[in-house]
């Protein structure tokens, strides 16, 4: 009894252990898709950023790996002091070490317009990608209420594209360039 009673609290301890040391390292977390009904606060935390070389903080919402040499996350973006973000598309290069590296914005949203911390995005119930700053204000929207979105993917190429049930495009970030990088 005494060995169960040890493997049963030292096996779920150990996986938390694993997980925790998983997201510490960011290796393999990728998550390109997200559905319908989905909020993500610009909670400006350790664990909820990653910080690069350049003192740019990205605070990931989606993350596509390439098997070119440059990878793609679609997120909240600030550099230096992070007074005020961007959401917005990076592209980084490709490393060994799993490190967003020198990231570029491909695409922002409210590029005129910047959030607080606290700021949110939301995938409504009815399709649309909000921006809002903390007082609940809406700084910028996608605008595609009622028109079957089921889901946003950060596609291969650094599209942020909301999608219908056929996989079709309802939406694209390069239908709505903004003075910002586009990738070739």
């Amino acid at each position: 009894m005494g060995i169960k009673w040890v493997w049963g609290c030292f096996l779920p301890c150990l996986t938390l252990l694993v997980r925790a040391f998983h997201l510490v390292n960011g290796q393999d977390v990728y998550y390109p898709v997200a559905n319908l009904s989905s909020s993500w606060p610009n909670n400006p935390y350790p664990h909820h950023y990653v910080d690069s070389d350049d003192r740019t903080v990205v605070m990931p919402i989606l993350l596509r790996k390439t098997s070119t040499d440059a990878s793609f996350v679609c997120g909240f973006y600030c550099n230096y002091d992070c007074n005020y973000y961007l959401f917005a598309v990076l592209m980084f290069p490709n490393s060994s070490n799993q490190t967003i590296r020198f990231p570029k914005v491909v695409w922002s949203a409210n590029r005129n317009i910047p959030v607080q911390a606290n700021a949110t995005v939301q995938l409504t119930q009815g399709g649309d990608l909000i921006l809002r700053e903390v007082d609940g204000t809406v700084v910028w929207s996608t605008n595609t209420p009622g028109k079957s979105v089921v889901g946003l993917n950060l596609t291969e190429t650094g599209n942020l594209v909301l999608f219908d049930s056929n996989d079709a495009s309802v939406w694209q970030s390069f239908d709505h360039p903004t003075d910002n990088l586009v990738p070739e």
